[in-house]
């Protein structure tokens, strides 16, 4: 939950991937909501990140137990290493 809520503040990366409702804390270090109070949808940049997946731009692996392909990485269409910085575990995740 702290990845998701990482990514939901607007003062913790450059763009959101995610667009979140509710309250995800401040930049005063007040905590988020419980995880009851709180919902999350793809932002509209984040739909860049799997643009032209379905033209098998890059190489699929087996997912965890093998019954199915998942991407080996995303497609992306923006630099999103170098929008968002490398720090933190929500950039890993995104």
């Amino acid at each position: 939950y702290d990845t998701i809520v990482r990514m939901a503040q607007p003062f913790s990366l450059r763009y959101m991937l995610v667009d979140g409702q509710g309250n995800f804390g401040s930049i005063d270090g007040d905590s988020a909501a419980a995880m009851r109070y709180t919902e999350i949808r793809l932002a509209k940049i984040a739909h860049e990140l799997m643009a032209d997946l379905e033209k098998e731009t890059v190489d699929f692996v087996d997912n965890y137990d093998g019954t199915e392909k998942i991407p080996d990485v995303m497609p992306t269409k923006i630099p999103n290493l170098l929008v968002n910085g490398s720090s933190g575990i929500a950039v890993g995740m995104a």
